[in-house]
């Protein structure tokens, strides 16, 4: 009778997936934009990637094998994303030296200092973005302009940072119009920015790829993007003149890149799909209030980081029945 019961341990539900083949997945969801990025601003934005991820995988090794002495798990490739997407969130002309101390910031601050991987409670990528915001503003702002642009100048403001200077200056919405970059460029990315925000439609592809693998759902993008566009397109209703229509915000800034790639971030998002929508709603009315009444033109990485810091309550809020439980 006792060969009839086997008792194991959790867990009882086994999949062939793992945290590596999860990364490498991301991975090749990132090369799209990453071509793109190099077809828009040439060599330096390869050369920007790699510096990062060189950086990114060096600090973590060299902090896990001598600082935290224990095994360095830079093989399961998370480095390597945290590395892609703080390039991702930084100017093609961004100095070395600086890509260098974001990734030390992302690394260190961001991930190793939670203890690592599965235990850091905000995005290290958006960690080392928002500290080379606050160091080094003017050269975290000074982005280059697109190769494939005819204006004869060296740098260009984002299409968020023009609008929100001429609605500063007094200017209407009709007016800013013609100094804005056209839909076309905002889908295909002929536009000044960093390198993971430019293409719309490259990291649209991208996070249909992840959809279709399984490496994320739609909760948590569509809750962002949808937030978004209902919170703009309220304003916008209100007065056209003074706002900007709601698909203006989903296809410029980091609104794609925050939402499909950032905010969909395993370990710093809530678990389920309910907590997921929650989470990603308050990403993206955070984001739209900071771009339409905050002092930056850009909002979503401290939406995201935000957030991050609520998610813990979220799970606790929304968390699943126990099996057989009242609750």
């Amino acid at each position: 009778m006792s060969n009839l019961l086997t008792v194991s341990p959790s867990p009882h539900v086994h999949a062939s997936d793992t945290v590596q083949k999860i990364m490498y997945r991301v991975i090749i969801a990132l090369i799209p934009a990453l071509i793109w990025s190099v077809v828009v601003f040439g060599w330096d934005a390869l050369r920007v990637t790699l510096i990062a991820v060189i950086a990114s995988v060096g600090f973590e090794y060299l902090a896990q094998k001598y600082i935290m002495k224990v095994r360095p798990s830079v093989t399961d490739g998370s480095a390597l994303i945290t590395g892609l997407l703080l390039a991702f969130n930084v100017p093609a002309n961004l100095p070395w030296w600086i890509i260098i101390l974001g990734a030390l910031a992302a690394v260190g601050i961001g991930k190793l200092s939670f203890g690592g991987l599965g235990t850091n409670i905000f995005n290290p990528a958006l960690v080392g973005r928002v500290f080379l915001l606050i160091s080094f503003p003017v050269q975290m702002t000074s982005y280059p302009v697109p190769r494939m642009s005819d204006v004869d100048a060296v740098t260009a403001a984002t299409p968020l940072g023009l609008l929100k200077e001429g609605l500063m200056n007094g200017q209407p919405v009709s007016e800013l119009l013609g100094q804005l970059p056209t839909a076309t460029d905002l889908l295909i990315g002929n536009m000044g920015g960093s390198l993971g925000e430019i293409s719309a439609l490259m990291l649209i592809i991208g996070g249909l790829y992840m959809l279709l693998r399984k490496v994320i759902t739609w909760h948590t993008p569509v809750a962002v993007l949808g937030s978004m566009f209902v919170m703009a397109g309220a304003f916008w209703l209100v007065n056209p003149e003074m706002y900007m229509e709601p698909a203006y915000h989903l296809l410029t800034g980091g609104a794609m890149l925050g939402a499909i790639f950032m905010a969909t971030d395993m370990v710093t998002s809530p678990m389920t799909g309910k907590g997921q929508i929650i989470y990603g709603v308050g990403i993206g009315v955070i984001t739209m209030s900071i771009r339409l009444f905050g002092a930056y033109p850009e909002g979503i990485s401290f939406a995201i980081l935000i957030m991050n810091a609520f998610t813990p309550l979220i799970n606790n809020t929304v968390k699943p029945k126990r099996f057989g439980g009242k609750k």
